[in-house]
């Protein structure tokens, strides 16, 4: 299978995601488009993964490579493509299907829990879920208006849209379970400037002590992908 990802900044990697393609024998393919690298054409791939990112989806003066990046992901989803956003591809994947994007009341950044709903429990991608999970967050933006025909899969006491489910082959999650410790690592290094406290904001110190969420994160997401692949 061939799986492409599109990634915004030199430090918001796939992380864990290259293991999983690794483990499976999947072919795995980047765009850098901070490198104005050109994407593919729909061809080329059978799975696209957005991955996050500290820019917004509305900076489209200030970041040109977005309106093009909007144009290939509308493109694999009428394509029936597998789609997968991680928190600023979750909220890329949302304007494309005619939803919006707005400052969410609270940042989140940390080691936050999340709960599934109902909606999550109906699709067998979520069968080995809890009913509430501590995810790694680090976003202000949401998708405050989910798009059409999208489906609220999660949510948490700061933010009411978590994770959506469209078509069973377009999934946006608004949290990382993709991260490692050293991509956490990395964005505290490199957004720092954001942990201005608040009351979903944890301190550095806070996020390394939850570093033991990670295990169950990373394994629950192994078990999605896995889940994907078998029933797309």
């Amino acid at each position: 299978m061939k799986i492409h990802y599109l990634q915004h900044v030199p430090f918001e990697t796939p992380a864990n995601l290259v293991q999983w393609a690794r483990k499976k024998g999947h072919r795995l393919t980047g765009t850098h488009l901070y490198n104005y690298e050109a994407v593919p054409s729909n061809d080329e791939f059978d799975w696209l993964i957005i991955l996050g990112g500290p820019m917004n989806i509305y900076e489209e003066k200030k970041y040109p490579w977005l309106k093009y990046e909007k144009q290939l992901i509308k493109e694999a989803i009428d394509n029936c493509k597998v789609v997968l956003g991680i928190c600023l591809g979750a909220q890329l994947i949302t304007e494309v299907l005619g939803g919006k994007v707005t400052k969410n009341p609270e940042g989140e950044i940390g080691w936050l829990p999340i709960s599934f709903t109902s909606e999550a429990f109906k699709s067998p991608l979520f069968k080995n879920f809890p009913e509430t999970l501590y995810v790694f967050q680090w976003h202000n933006d949401t998708f405050s208006t989910l798009g059409r025909g999208a489906a609220c899969i999660a949510n948490s006491e700061a933010c009411s849209h978590q994770a959506f489910l469209y078509t069973d082959r377009v999934i946006g999650f608004q949290f990382h379970m993709e991260s490692t410790e050293d991509s956490i690592l990395s964005l505290i290094h490199h957004c720092a400037g954001e942990m201005m406290g608040g009351g979903y904001v944890q301190t550095e110190q806070q996020i390394q002590g939850g570093m033991n969420y990670l295990t169950a994160a990373n394994s629950l997401m192994d078990d999605f992908l896995d889940r994907l692949e078998l029933y797309t």
